[in-house]
């Protein structure tokens, strides 16, 4: 509070000069910091070969224990070792050195002092002594046991070693050009996979032939207990671990769409930039969730029914798919912006909206080819993507697509308080609509001779057999296109992904002769996540999600839910006055489109339960897909196979 008699007194204050003002404080004067990172150079690591062991044994208390020895070059005095901070595939700085203790390094078998650089906490500084030869590094990595720590990699059944979470590799270098010779040890009579060379067994010890730290990186390990591995291609594996030895039956119908997916793939791209592939495969609930792209593999995570309640569980297939796009789309042909030399100097990601978009693009296209996933369920994907840009998000009107490819430096996918208004990382979805609008201008302008795929097999297909990265810009892009189909690629671009407030991005859709429609029943790929995860969505109803207990999940900005007072974390208790079920909600939905009475909630929020009325009188809403005409449209043509069997 403020006496109003001292008021003329502070005004008189207000009066007197800055420099009086300046003499009664203390000022300090910044200085500049050399805190620029510095590029590494293209030239070998002169030490030698680094040899890393990791022991991957204690999954009970979900350890592993690392020693690590860098050879030094005759009279090296100091060193900095890295610590892997800017992943590949996450496109943001998530090395989770925080997992990384008990730290010690030691030379000529004497501890080494060590401090870590404070203006770049992934960086440890080294003193070493006269006459050291090597360093030893030990420390342990320890994977969270609860997914409130982050993701688990461990469980007592299955693991999932990731190389770049425990290791370190000396500054200063291409880490292409840095050479490992890596050792695992893992429990006894486990399954180990990996696209590594060289693997030998004894015992439990396992190995592989020494490697570049880059590709080491890019070639994570799955190894599980209950294990089974199948070739499913010329070159290509699927290398599964799952919970529990049953959830690894699949019928052979089944495993031949992954069989059929690779075909799917090579004959789209027309050259492979691997020698070798393996899907690396967890069925699982009890190891974290990853869709993970490497050059040759990936990581995936079904859910541990997926092989046998196949049809139930076809909404959980399409990651396998999409990570193997990645192979050609963001591992080979990657953005000049996004590539680096190190995992120290920082990615920039806008152009993600082709790295992320088109690889969800031909993930789609490629899964309903292959029959990994029916064609049923893509259309009920697809018109859940565009039902979410058609009046789920108000963001689009502030924010373009190519902002949103800061998303995983800015917010490290943190759930939003309010999605919808705030945008996430929407260059994966409405970019794919984007690039199917594109297909349908290329077939359209050349009377349906051409199409997305041809620029796929041009931009993604060239030079077969090279297993390296070929970097692009915006330029080589809109060149690429122009090669397929003359148009203004670069306006069209510019306005669909890098220009806030466009309309809605359903016109590839229309042009592939389907539309978005709305119905009182979930489309395939709605029902079967619902059915699975048992909540209920009600996004374009009442403008809500709920988790099956009755908790707000997610609210839409400016729905009925949303201006009614209720946000994320809010429970239904009752409906019309009886306790929450999932079937009850939807009873009242249906009732009130019929009546006039509004739908009566009790809300819990905290400790404090409120009375809420939603005046909605708009039923069930779910999207469909659906042919605006009889007979077979541009889109049944684009998601039909197109190799030969």
């Amino acid at each position: 509070m403020i006496n109003r008699f001292a008021l003329p007194l502070l005004a008189l204050a207000f009066t007197i000069p800055v420099a009086a003002q300046d003499a009664n404080r203390s000022m300090p004067v910044a200085v500049q910091v050399a805190d620029g990172t510095p590029l590494p150079v293209d030239t070998a690591w002169p030490g030698g070969t680094i040899d890393l062991a990791i022991d991957a044994t204690d999954t009970r208390r979900a350890v592993y224990r690392v020693i690590q020895t860098i050879p030094l070059s005759p009279g090296t005095r100091e060193l900095t070792l890295l610590y892997p901070e800017w992943l590949p595939g996450n496109h943001a700085a998530r090395g989770p050195i925080s997992l990384l203790s008990d730290i010690r390094f030691t030379a000529n078998g004497k501890p080494v002092a060590w401090r870590r650089d404070p203006l770049d906490v992934y960086a440890f500084k080294l003193a070493l002594p006269a006459g050291a030869r090597s360093v030893v590094a030990s420390f342990v990595h320890t994977s969270p046991v609860t997914g409130s720590e982050g993701r688990v990699t461990m469980t007592q059944e299955m693991l999932n070693l990731q190389w770049e979470k425990m290791s370190l590799y000396p500054a200063g270098h291409y880490t292409r050009r840095i050479a490992v010779r890596p050792t695992v040890t893992v429990p006894a009579g486990w399954s180990v996979f990996t696209a590594l060379d060289g693997q030998k067994r004894s015992g439990d010890k396992v190995t592989w032939a020494a490697t570049d730290y880059e590709t080491l990186v890019d070639s994570p390990i799955f190894a599980g207990k209950h294990a089974q591995s199948w070739p499913i291609g010329e070159d290509v594996r699927l290398d599964v671990v799952a919970d529990k030895p049953a959830q690894l039956a699949i019928a052979p119908q089944n495993l031949a769409t992954f069989n059929k997916l690779v075909i799917e793939a090579d004959a789209l791209f027309g050259a492979r930039h691997f020698d070798k592939y393996t899907f690396l495969l967890a069925l699982t609930d009890r190891m974290g969730g990853i869709g993970l792209e490497h050059h040759r593999s990936s990581e995936n995570q079904y859910e541990p029914t997926s092989f046998t309640d196949w049809d139930a569980m076809d909404w959980d297939h399409n990651v396998i798919a999409h990570e193997l796009v990645h192979s050609w789309n963001g591992k080979y042909r990657r953005p000049a912006d996004l590539w680096t030399p190190d995992y120290r100097t920082p990615m920039q990601g806008s152009l993600l909206w082709l790295y992320e978009g088109q690889t969800q693009f031909w993930g789609n296209v490629l899964a309903a080819r292959s029959g990994l996933q029916k064609k049923e369920t893509i259309l009920g994907r697809m018109a859940r993507d565009a039902a979410v840009y058609s009046e789920g998000q108000p963001g689009r009107a502030w924010r373009d697509v190519g902002d949103t490819t800061n998303d995983p430096i800015m917010a490290a996918r943190r759930p939003h308080p309010y999605s919808s208004l705030q945008r996430s990382e929407d260059y994966y979805v409405e970019s794919s609509l984007v690039w199917l609008e594109a297909d349908q201008i290329i077939r359209q302008g050349t009377g349906g001779s051409r199409g997305l795929d041809d620029f796929a097999r041009a931009f993604f297909g060239m030079r077969d057999g090279d297993w390296g990265q070929l970097t692009y810009t915006f330029d080589d892009v809109v060149t690429a296109l122009n090669g397929v189909h003359p148009y203004d690629w670069a306006e069209f671009l510019t306005t669909r992904l890098l220009t806030p407030g466009q309309p809605t991005p359903t016109r590839g859709i229309e042009m592939a002769g389907y539309r978005l429609v709305w119905r009182d029943t979930p489309n395939p790929f709605d029902k079967g996540a619902m059915d699975h995860g048992k909540g209920l969505e009600l996004t374009y109803s009442l403008g809500f999600n709920l988790d099956k207990d009755g908790t707000v999940t997610s609210t839409r900005w400016d729905g009925p839910a949303f201006n009614a007072g209720i946000v994320n974390g809010a429970k239904i208790v009752a409906v019309g006055g009886e306790a929450y079920s999932a079937q009850g909600m939807k009873d009242a939905i249906t009732a009130a489109a019929r009546s006039k009475a509004p739908i009566a909630l009790l809300v819990k929020r905290g400790d404090l339960y409120d009375t809420i009325t939603l005046d909605y009188r708009g039923g069930l809403r779910y999207p469909w897909l659906e042919p605006a005409a009889p007979g077979e449209q541009p889109l049944d043509r684009l998601l039909a196979a197109k190799a030969a069997n």
